[in-house]
């Protein structure tokens, strides 16, 4: 397992832009972040050293499931006819099934170490939420988080999951039951919370420089593993997309290598990479939150109520935003139904089921290879499984019944 995070912002193709105060419009310094973060992650925000190394409390934990598997889709790659190879990396593996749990260890352990009692948090389809609750429970730390609404009440056993590690857990947005919710508006309500009390501190699970920093350790265990393989690189790396963590996570550390294509995968409802504008826009609906320079929907942007709910964010990460912009990283959107078809046929041949999200980097990672198939060429693809899918089980009873909403 690697003793030290990749930073990719001072290997950037060109210097990221600062984040701008939501009032002054002026860019930000380390005192106008203390409210929100302890000064060890404000720091690893900025921070334009090559490496950081990881705190040995921190490895302790990640120990549990870390390193994860590089599992080669032999299988799969059978059932398409395909000349490529297939891997993926299994972060499922987690105790919160998913690839959150990466940073969350970390977060908590800088907040503990800073003082903070209590972490609010915000959740799309329930991940992050859990990653954090179980994070929160190693350190003794309280932890509250705000569920988007419609994840609330289709995805009950995250919230039951999250409350068995000792979490609160209530349906965002508070003050509008009739609003199915979104990133934006609970990360509104976290970040009001948080700013309340001199005792709490916010906690965000992905977009930010630091937590794509923690993720990071997804593709330096990859590298290493894909030449105890005899793979001397992988053709294309690829991974969904919503705020860009497990992207980045199982990017980043090839990103230096220009013979690697990067591909985010977004859903066609809410194709921030594909469809938004590049410019400055606040991170929540509020307005409470900095400026970033990354592509966006606008803030106010409501998407449509899909399974994947982690992807359902108007912005992306700034990091992955530059990336994109300049050429460097790739983007495509599929709509639902066909990422379901590949989620299904990655079950039956592999035996996995993914979570929704996952499926959007299945169903990519399954055209490239039939490309393959077209062209002869035997390229090697490496894709994030970024968590399962036994707690969307629903998702899955609408696809097999019809009921899926192909947007």
């Amino acid at each position: 397992m690697p003793t030290a995070w990749f930073n990719a912002l001072p290997r950037m193709p060109e210097p990221m832009q600062p984040p701008l105060h939501p009032g002054t419009r002026e860019p930000i310094g380390p005192d106008d972040l203390a409210p929100l973060f302890p000064m060890a992650l404000i720091e690893q925000e900025m921070s334009t050293a090559l490496e950081i190394e990881i705190p040995g409390e921190v490895i302790d934990i990640l120990r549990l499931w870390r390193p994860t598997p590089l599992v080669r889709a032999e299988r799969l790659e059978r059932a398409l006819g395909t000349p490529a190879r297939i891997y993926f990396k299994d972060e499922s593996q987690s105790p919160a099934g998913s690839h959150k749990t990466n940073t969350s260890v970390a977060q908590a352990f800088y907040n503990k170490q800073s003082g903070a009692k209590r972490l609010t948090t915000e959740t799309g389809a329930g991940q992050w939420g859990t990653a954090l609750s179980f994070a929160c429970a190693q350190f003794d730390l309280e932890c509250k988080v705000y569920m988007v609404r419609t994840s609330f009440d289709s995805k009950p056993y995250r919230r039951v999951l999250m409350e068995t590690w000792g979490a609160e857990c209530v349906p965002s947005p508070v003050d509008d039951p009739s609003s199915p919710g979104s990133l934006g508006l609970a990360i509104s309500d976290a970040v009001r919370d948080a700013v309340s009390r001199e005792d709490s501190h916010y906690a965000l699970g992905s977009v930010l420089n630091h937590v794509l920093l923690h993720q990071t350790i997804i593709g330096l265990e990859a590298k290493d593993q894909l030449a105890m393989a005899g793979e001397e690189r992988p053709d294309v790396v690829i991974a969904p997309c919503g705020g860009g963590s497990n992207l980045g996570g199982v990017t980043l550390p090839f990103m230096e290598d220009a013979a690697v294509r990067l591909v985010a995968v977004e859903p066609t409802s809410c194709p921030t990479l594909t469809k938004g504008n590049f410019e400055y826009d606040f991170g929540d609906t509020a307005g409470m939150t900095p400026l970033m320079e990354m592509y966006t929907l606008g803030h106010d942007f409501m998407p449509p109520d899909i399974h994947a709910g982690g992807l359902r964010y108007h912005g992306d990460s700034p990091i992955i935003s530059a990336l994109v912009k300049a050429g460097r990283m790739e983007a495509v959107a599929y709509p639902q139904g066909k990422v379901f078809e590949a989620a299904r046929q990655f079950a039956t041949v592999e035996g996995r089921v993914p979570a929704p999200e996952t499926a959007h980097g299945i169903r990519a990672a399954i055209d490239e290879a039939l490309a393959c198939k077209e062209s002869g060429e035997e390229k090697v693809i490496l894709f994030n499984y970024s968590g399962h899918g036994f707690l969307d089980l629903a998702a899955y009873d609408d696809f097999n019944h019809g009921h899926l909403l192909d947007a």
